[in-house]
C-alpha cells in the first residue's frame, strides 16, 4: 500500500518489508522458521505480554508470513520460467547441431585413424563409414529424426534415412515416395501406352497400330469435355453413330447428352447404353426425330408401354428394332407393336428378355410382319419350341439367329431349315447343345448361299460329321466361321470318347479346304480334339489364306509357337491371334500390325502389337530362339 503526499511518495509497511527482503536477500523460509524459533522461545509466546502488545505482534507475524508466501510464489514462478526458456534453448541448439555433430564426430574418427595408420588412403572411407556406425536403436526408445531432428518412439517399420540415422513416420513415408519416383525413372520406358487402354480400345475398334487418325482424336476429346458440349452440328450419321458408342462406353449417355444425337433430319438414333435415360427422355427421341426407321436402343430399363404407344403414333417409317432388355414392356404391347408396325418392319433384334415375351408374340410378329428379312432372339426366357415352328413360316427371312433357353428337339431344327434354308445368308444357333449329325446334314443339303455359320457350345455333332459337311458342299466358301465350343465335356474322361465329339482333326481340315480362301473370321476356341499335325498342315506357310483376319485359337492345348508362326506365314492379311490357354506358345515376336492377344508366357503381356518389325525378321527371331 502507498500514498502520494506533496510530490513525495508514502509507502506502506508492506511495500517496505518486501523491498527489505529483496535488499538483504532474505528467502520466505529464512522468515518462517525464524518467527516460529521465536514464538517457542519463553517470554515470547502468546502469554508473555498483555493483550494491546500481543495482538500487535500477532499483526506483524501474520503480515511477515503472507508477504513470505507471497515472496516464495513469486520465486517458484521465476525459477520455471527460467528452466523452460533453458529447455527451450537446449532443444534448438541439439536440432541444429544434430547434423553437423555426426559429421564432426566421423572426421574426428577419421583422423584419429589416419594418425594411428599414416598409409591410410580416401578410398577406404566406405569401409571406415561402415566400421563407424553405430548399433541402431532398439523398438521402444526415443531418438531424433534425421532430417527434421523431431523425437519418435523407434519401430520395427522405422525407415533409415540417408545420412544412417533413423526417420520418423513423416519423414520416412516422403523418403519412399521419393525412391520410388527415382525407381520408376531408371526403369525402361515400354512403348507406347498401358496395355489395358491398348487392349480396350482395340477390342472397341477405335485405334489400329500406329497413331491415331485426326478423327479418333476429335471423336475422344468431344466425349472427354462432354459436359461442355451444347451441339454437334451436322455431324455424318457413321460419326454419330460412332460417338454415342463411345459415350455408351464411357457412361456418359445421360438425359443432358442425349440432345446431342437428336437432330429431325437423321433417320436413325442407336443409343449402345440406355440405362441412364428416363422415361420422358424416350419421349424426346421420338418426339425430336419423327422419321426415325432404325432404332437401336439396349439396357432400356425404363422403356415402358407409354413410351412405345408414342413411338408408335409419332413414328411411322420404322424399318429397323433393336431393344435389348426392355423387361417392363407388357406382352400386350409386344401385341400391338407387330400389329401396328410389322407390315413395314424388315429387322427385328430383341435380346435379354423376361417374363413379358412368349410364343404367343413371336407368332404375332410372324403373322404380321411378312417382310422381315433378319430376325434375331436371343436369351428370351419364356420362348421354346413352338417360337421356332412359328419362325419357320416367314417368307423373306435371309438371316437367322437363335438362342433359345428352353429345349428344342431336333426334328423341329431340321424343319426350320428345310423351310427356311434354301434363301438363308446367315445361320446363327447357339448353344443347342443336342443338335446332332443330322442338323448339321439338313444344313448341308438345304443351305446354299451361306456366307456366316456359327454353330456354337454344342457337345452332341462329331468330327466325322463336319467333316462330311464341309466335303462336297454346294455352298460357296464361307466368310464367317464360328464353331467355338463345340466338343465333348466329361470330367470322367478328360481325352474324349474313341470318337472325337465337336469340330476335330478331320474336320478343321475340311472346313479349310473348302472355306479357307475367303474365311476372314474364323473362331475355333476350345475345340481341344483338334491334333497338332492338323494345324501344322493348314498352316504350313506354303498355303495360303489371303482374306482372313481374325482368329481364335483359345484352350486349344496343342497350339504351339510353330503353329502360330505359321499362321504369321499363312495369313498376309492377318490383323487379330487370340490364344487364351495355350500355354505351349513361348517367345513369340510378332510381326507389323498384327495384334496377339492372350499369351500368358509371351513377354509377360496378355496383348502384344507388332510395331515395326517385319514377317521374316519376326519368323528368324523366333527360329533363333526356338533353336
Amino acid at each position: 500500500m502507498s500514498a502520494r503526499r506533496g510530490g513525495n511518495t508514502i509507502r506502506g509497511p508492506q511495500s517496505a518489508l518486501t523491498d527489505f527482503l529483496a535488499a538483504n536477500n532474505i528467502s520466505a523460509r529464512q522468515i518462517r522458521d525464524d518467527y516460529t524459533r521465536r514464538r517457542q522461545l519463553p517470554g515470547e509466546g502468546e502469554d508473555a505480554g498483555e493483550g494491546p502488545s500481543n495482538q500487535s505482534a500477532e499483526q506483524d507475524g501474520d503480515e511477515a508470513l503472507a508477504v513470505a508466501a507471497q515472496a516464495e510464489e513469486d520465486e517458484k514462478k521465476t525459477k520455471k520460467r527460467k528452466r523452460s526458456e533453458k529447455d527451450a534453448i537446449e532443444n534448438i541448439k541439439k536440432a541444429k547441431s544434430a547434423k553437423t555433430g555426426k559429421g564432426n564426430a566421423k572426421k574426428a574418427a577419421k583422423k584419429q585413424a589416419k594418425k594411428a595408420d599414416p598409409d591410410l588412403d580416401d578410398s577406404d572411407d566406405e569401409a571406415f563409414e561402415v566400421s563407424y556406425k553405430k548399433a541402431k536403436p532398439a523398438p521402444g526408445q526415443f531418438e531424433h529424426c534425421d532430417i527434421c531432428s523431431k523425437r519418435f518412439t523407434v519401430t520395427p517399420y522405422s525407415k533409415e534415412g540417408p545420412d544412417g540415422g533413423l526417420l520418423c513416420t513423416p519423414c520416412g513415408k516422403d523418403l519412399m515416395k521419393d525412391l520410388k519416383k527415382e525407381e520408376k525413372a531408371l526403369q525402361p520406358k515400354t512403348v507406347g501406352r498401358k496395355r489395358r487402354k491398348v487392349e480396350s480400345e482395340r477390342l472397341d475398334g477405335v485405334a489400329t497400330g500406329g497413331a491415331k487418325t485426326l478423327v479418333q482424336m476429335c471423336l475422344q476429346r468431344v466425349a472427354h469435355h462432354h459436359d461442355d458440349v451444347e451441339e454437334l452440328g451436322d455431324l455424318p450419321p457413321k460419326l454419330l453413330e460412332r460417338l454415342s458408342e463411345i459415350f455408351s462406353k464411357k457412361r456418359v449417355m445421360k438425359s443432358k447428352t442425349l440432345p446431342l444425337f437428336l437432330r429431325p433430319d437423321l433417320d436413325a438414333v442407336v443409343v449402345h447404353d440406355a440405362a441412364y435415360l428416363e422415361e420422358d427422355d424416350y419421349h424426346q427421341i421420338f418426339a425430336v426425330v419423327p422419321n426415325i426407321k432404325k432404332l437401336v436402343l439396349s439396357n432400356t430399363c425404363q422403356l415402358k408401354d407409354k413410351s412405345m404407344d408414342y413411338m408408335l403414333d409419332r413414328c411411322h417409317n420404322l424399318r429397323h428394332i433393336s431393344l435389348y432388355a426392355a423387361n417392363l414392356v407388357s406382352e400386350e404391347m409386344w401385341h400391338k407393336l407387330f400389329q401396328t408396325a410389322g407390315s413395314k418392319l424388315e429387322v427385328i433384334k430383341l435380346k435379354w428378355l423376361d417374363a413379358a415375351f412368349e410364343d404367343d408374340a413371336v407368332r404375332d410378329l410372324v403373322e404380321c410382319c411378312p417382310n422381315l428379312e433378319r430376325l434375331k432372339l436371343k436369351l428370351c426366357r419364356r420362348l421354346g419350341q413352338d417360337s421356332v415352328d412359328y419362325i419357320a413360316q416367314l417368307p423373306a427371312l435371309k438371316h437367322l439367329s437363335l438362342q433359345i433357353s428352353q429345349q428344342v428337339s431336333n426334328d423341329t431344327l431340321i424343319n426350320l431349315i428345310e423351310q427356311r434354308g434354301s434363301k438363308l445368308e446367315t445361320l446363327s444357333l447357339e448353344k443347342f447343345m443336342d443338335a446332332d449329325d443330322a442338323v448339321l446334314e439338313a444344313i448341308h443339303d438345304t443351305c446354299t448361299h451361306l456366307t456366316k455359320l456359327r454353330l456354337s457350345e454344342n457337345d452332341t455333332i462329331t468330327d466325322s460329321a463336319f467333316a462330311a459337311f464341309f466335303t462336297a458342299w454346294a455352298n460357296p466358301p464361307l466368310t464367317f466361321a464360328d464353331f467355338n465350343s463345340t466338343r465333348d465335356v466329361d470330367n470322367n474322361n478328360p481325352t474324349g470318347p474313341e470318337e472325337a465329339i465337336g469340330l476335330g482333326t478331320a474336320g478343321f481340315a475340311a472346313l479349310m479346304a473348302h472355306s479357307g480362301s475367303s474365311l476372314k473370321h474364323l473362331d475355333i476356341a476350345s475345340c481341344r480334339f483338334i491334333a497338332l499335325s492338323a494345324f501344322l498342315d493348314v498352316f504350313n506357310g506354303a498355303q495360303s489364306y489371303p482374306a482372313l483376319e481374325y482368329i481364335n485359337l483359345s484352350f486349344c492345348n496343342q497350339v504351339d509357337t510353330s503353329v502360330v508362326a505359321g499362321i504369321f506365314k499363312s495369313c498376309p492379311g492377318l490383323k487379330r491371334v487370340v490364344a487364351f490357354g495355350c500355354f505351349d506358345v513361348r517367345d513369340v515376336v510378332v510381326p507389323g500390325g498384327i495384334a496377339l492377344i492372350g499369351i500368358p508366357t509371351a513377354q509377360d503381356a496378355i496383348e502384344q502389337f507388332g510395331v515395326g518389325i517385319g514377317l521374316e525378321e519376326a519368323i528368324g527371331r523366333m527360329v533363333e530362339v526356338g533353336a
